[in-house]
């Protein structure tokens, strides 16, 4: 079975700014294979964090140097005006497949609705990138763009949980996630899901909320990851939450959530 995680991180200075990742200023590429080779991971996505300046040259590196190893979901300045140019040769960079934004910063969170973002979403379209979206605190406003642009492939981030709550507390807004399931081109990402229980493996106080997610979004638009470095648990046990301790996720519908499903959403094309 192909194991492809949704979301990684690499960076090569500073400290994570978000203190739940591994409070370690490089971790690199030949870092993340080592323990990707120990747990049975075939591939990863990129997602370039925003704490090193450096980092989304080094994933179009690590990109370049494994490509079947590594893709990337990239990002640029969202309020600058030279940003639009580059939408047509972003698929030029090596294992660049699409972009991902998070809005972590005080003035980027009135962005999805203040207009910032309003001529990202048909540029994308047009383009046939697929966004990955960190939107917990605007989960409607997914929706509605997903209804006026439906070419555009949209990816909610982690399940749409917001960061540093657990249990039931961080799945309050599961409606309005399970809302935008009946859009076509959104897509949800399961990842992270270890961090959202305070339990001990195998998490499960969790289960039912990730079968929530999977019976709405279904095999090819639900997308096993990590984000391992912020995880509770090893690389490992993250992959047996779901290949072992789902007894409804089977056969080639945990194929998909596993990995296939997300390569067909992003385009891309592993052997194997």
């Amino acid at each position: 079975m192909l194991i492809v995680d949704s979301q990684i991180h690499i960076w090569g200075a500073n400290l994570p700014a978000n203190p739940a990742h591994r409070q370690i200023t490089s971790y690199t590429a030949e870092d993340v294979l080592r323990e990707m080779d120990e747990a049975g991971v075939d591939a990863a996505v990129i997602h370039p964090p925003g704490w090193d300046p450096g980092a989304d040259d080094m994933a179009v590196d690590a990109a370049r140097q494994y490509p079947n190893r590594f893709s990337i979901l990239g990002k640029f300045p969202l309020d600058e005006p030279a940003s639009r140019d580059l939408i047509p040769i972003w698929r030029q960079q090596p294992g660049m497949l699409g972009l991902r934004f998070t809005f972590l910063l005080p003035h980027q969170q009135s962005w999805p609705t203040d207009g910032t973002m309003d001529w990202l979403w048909p540029a994308a379209e047009e383009a046939g990138l697929p966004v990955g979206l960190a939107c917990a605190n605007f989960l409607p406003v997914v929706g509605q763009v997903a209804e006026r642009y439906p070419g555009l492939k949209l990816i909610v981030d982690h399940m749409g949980r917001g960061q540093r709550v657990t249990d039931d507390e961080a799945f309050e807004t599961l409606p309005d996630l399970l809302a935008l399931a009946k859009y076509p081109n959104v897509a949800c990402k399961a990842s992270g899901a270890p961090s959202y229980s305070s339990a001990p493996y195998p998490f499960a106080n969790i289960h039912d909320y990730l079968h929530q997610v999977f019976d709405a979004f279904g095999p090819d638009r639900t997308f096993w990851g990590t984000d391992i470095t912020r995880m509770p648990c090893s690389w490992r046990e993250c992959i047996t939450l779901f290949t072992e301790e789902l007894p409804w996720l089977t056969g080639e519908d945990l194929e998909k959530v596993m990995g296939r499903a997300l390569c067909n959403w992003i385009g891309w094309d592993l052997p194997g």
